[in-house]
């Protein structure tokens, strides 16, 4: 949403912080004709006047981003590398006000803000690992005549964060227009709750980063479309929903960019007949309505296996998602509101939907006020049972806390019930049977996979990413797969000849 600057003062009594781009070192507001909308989930008033970039602002943060290349590029990777531990530093020192930004603009509890400052600290604690993961790899006196062979990661440009900025690489990160919210500390922030990137990018400088190497830029499609066509931005990284993530994907590969574009989820979790119903009922509490739902890892199908399951996982979970505390995210609460008043009414849609749809409605969370708050963008738990494949509510991504009970008669029928699915970002399996458990792991065909664990996140030094409409492009983000992404192999193959001459040769050299 934008609105004309003059228009700004319109929208709430106080007049709003303005929220600036982040360029070559400085913040800086762009030509001030285009602001956009950044509001308090919570009271539903406007906070903040987001600068909106487009075509010139992109050009001026890839330029920052060139200059700065060759210095940064020919660091040395344990130098880059100290950045990074000052980084970690400046983050754990200022933990609590980086939550409390999130809290204040995305609408999450302060606890699970403060979760995500965690694990964007072990991905810096990943990356600042640099040197070790950008060392080649050398075959001696392997072939004839004292042939060479090395295999060594050459920077590219690319725009993800942490990662991008120790292989040697300019980032230009890019606040666009999608409704997904970014779940960690990553350079490709919402402009819903931009405030968090402005706070690492001068954290950043205070740790040693040089001016242009990480640049922000607030905007809409036009930035967008700006990133992907400019002839100097080589890669690409993106994270939202699937129609976007595919326009992303399609767009800069035809433009000979490296892609990697992570879109929409519908994460199943299976619950088997020998589960441990507490267990599995915590799980999907925490997995389907933390955070409101607005996660790409949530939780949003529980997959009952039998009915006795069903039936079990339904009579504990209403009365647990009726007495979910529900406030701003400051407070003493489980959940707080939606990003959005539009976004709040979107998901009210499909809960609406459902209901036509046949699904069985046990909670009805859709007309949950909280006192004080009335016009926050809350929305109250929702609970779906009886759920079948063919619905609308089960076939497209919600992104709020609607959880939706779909049963089946056994194992296969589940396992083919997730595979049959459009999306493949995660999935989980709660059973105490250890050959379900290997089965399940190897056969399901979903990008991350958990045992007994809700949200199946890995570890930063792992990999994060879907498979099938979840995710366009080759490589995983973070882990070892991050660092692929940001960076191409050189393989060059040398020789020192003798002074023996045997003339020219016309066949293929071998090695042997």
């Amino acid at each position: 949403m934008s609105v004309p600057v003059s228009n700004l003062h319109s929208v709430t009594d106080e007049a709003p912080r303005r929220i600036p781009h982040y360029i070559n070192g400085q913040r800086f507001e762009g030509d001030g004709s285009e602001f956009g909308v950044v509001f308090n989930p919570a009271t539903g008033r406007q906070t903040g006047a987001l600068a909106m970039g487009g075509k010139a602002e992109v050009d001026a943060a890839v330029a920052a981003a060139k200059a700065a290349f060759p210095g940064w590029a020919s660091t040395p990777p344990v130098r880059r590398a100290r950045v990074m531990f000052k980084l970690r530093d400046l983050i754990e020192a200022n933990a609590d006000a980086l939550a409390d930004a999130l809290t204040a603009e995305h609408g999450k509890t302060h606890s699970d803000a403060l979760g995500e400052v965690t694990r964007g600290l072990e991905v810096i604690e990943f990356a600042s690992g640099i040197p070790q993961l950008l060392k080649g790899e050398v075959t001696r006196e392997r072939g004839s005549r004292h042939r060479r062979h090395v295999g060594a990661p050459a920077a590219g440009c690319g725009r993800r964060h942490h990662p991008v900025q120790l292989p040697g690489d300019g980032a230009i990160v890019d606040v666009s227009d999608r409704h997904r919210l970014r779940q960690y500390l990553r350079a490709e922030t919402s402009e819903r709750d931009p405030s968090a990137s402005l706070m690492l990018a001068d954290w950043l400088k205070q740790a040693g980063l040089p001016d242009g190497v990480f640049n922000v830029v607030h905007g809409d499609k036009r930035a967008v479309d700006a990133i992907l066509e400019h002839p100097d931005v080589s890669a690409v990284s993106f994270v939202g929903s699937t129609p976007i993530a595919r326009y992303i994907y399609e767009t800069g590969c035809r433009h000979g960019k490296r892609v990697q574009a992570l879109g929409g989820a519908k994460n199943h979790m299976v619950v088997m007949p020998d589960a441990d119903m507490d267990q599995a009922v915590d799980a999907l509490m925490g997995a389907g309505y933390g955070s409101a739902g607005e996660r790409c890892m949530a939780i949003s199908v529980a997959v009952a296996v039998g009915d006795a399951v069903g039936d079990a996982l339904v009579e504990r979970l209403a009365p647990r998602v009726r007495e979910l505390k529900i406030g701003p995210g400051s407070g003493d609460v489980d959940m707080g509101p939606l990003i959005t008043a539009m976004h709040r009414d979107k998901v009210r849609g499909y809960v609406d939907l459902g209901v036509e749809e046949g699904a069985e409605l046990v909670v009805d969370g859709r007309e949950h006020r909280v006192e004080g708050h009335e016009d926050g963008f809350f929305l109250g738990g929702c609970l779906f049972d009886r759920v079948s494949a063919d619905m609308r509510i089960y076939r497209e991504e919600i992104f709020g806390p609607v959880l939706q009970v779909i049963r089946v008669p056994d194992y296969e029928s589940a396992l083919a019930l997730i595979n049959a699915h459009e999306y493949g970002n995660g999935t989980a399996l709660f059973t105490r049977d250890g050959d379900a458990a290997r089965d399940f792991v190897q056969r399901v065909q979903v990008g991350m996979v958990g045992i007994n664990v809700p949200i199946p996140v890995p570890a930063a030094f792992h990999s994060f990413g879907g498979w099938k409409a979840s995710l366009f492009g080759d490589h995983h983000v973070y882990g070892p797969e991050g660092v692929r992404f940001y960076t191409k192999l050189k393989a060059v193959t040398t020789r020192w000849p003798n002074s023996i001459r045997s003339g020219a040769q016309f066949v293929m050299p071998t090695n042997g």
